[in-house]
């Protein structure tokens, strides 16, 4: 079943069980497929779903964020719920030590040894990685093992 089959069968799920914040979420999440398949052109493969799927979760992330600092914890707690709808639909995501250890390679690899080499590394990590790391905590580990 690909991914899109997945999102289909969960929504209708989510209809039957009256879940109203999962089925909106839902929604949204098709929604921006079916823009990003109008946008290319073509139906999405599960690794193009997957990158739409991060960026719902990105947005969500700093949604979140945002309305914590402006004192609105109940925004920031439906926002908080959607991110984990949403992430049921994403890979594992990979814990911090596995991150290092994938950094440390790809910096063996093209032989990154400064902060001015994250140009060199911080694509290769997030290819491989493919939404199951965030880019920020990506980006974070990348700067701290460059900086030595």
């Amino acid at each position: 079943m690909s991914l899109l089959e997945q999102i289909s069968a969960d929504m209708k799920e989510a209809m039957k069980a009256k879940e109203t914040l999962r089925l909106g979420t839902i929604r949204q999440l098709r929604s921006a497929v079916k823009n990003k398949e109008i946008e290319l052109g073509a139906a999405l493969d599960d690794e193009a779903v997957i990158a739409v799927i991060s960026t719902q979760v990105k947005q969500r992330r700093e949604a979140a964020q945002m309305y914590r600092e402006n004192q609105r914890p109940e925004l920031a707690d439906k926002e908080d719920a959607e991110l984990a709808v949403l992430q049921t639909y994403l890979p594992a995501q990979l814990s911090e030590d596995e991150l290092r250890q994938l950094i440390a390679t790809v910096m063996t690899e093209t032989g990154a040894t400064s902060p001015r080499d994250m140009g060199k590394v911080m694509p290769q990590v997030m290819a491989r990685t493919k939404g199951a790391a965030d880019g920020k905590l990506v980006s974070r580990l990348v700067k701290e093992m460059l900086a030595g």
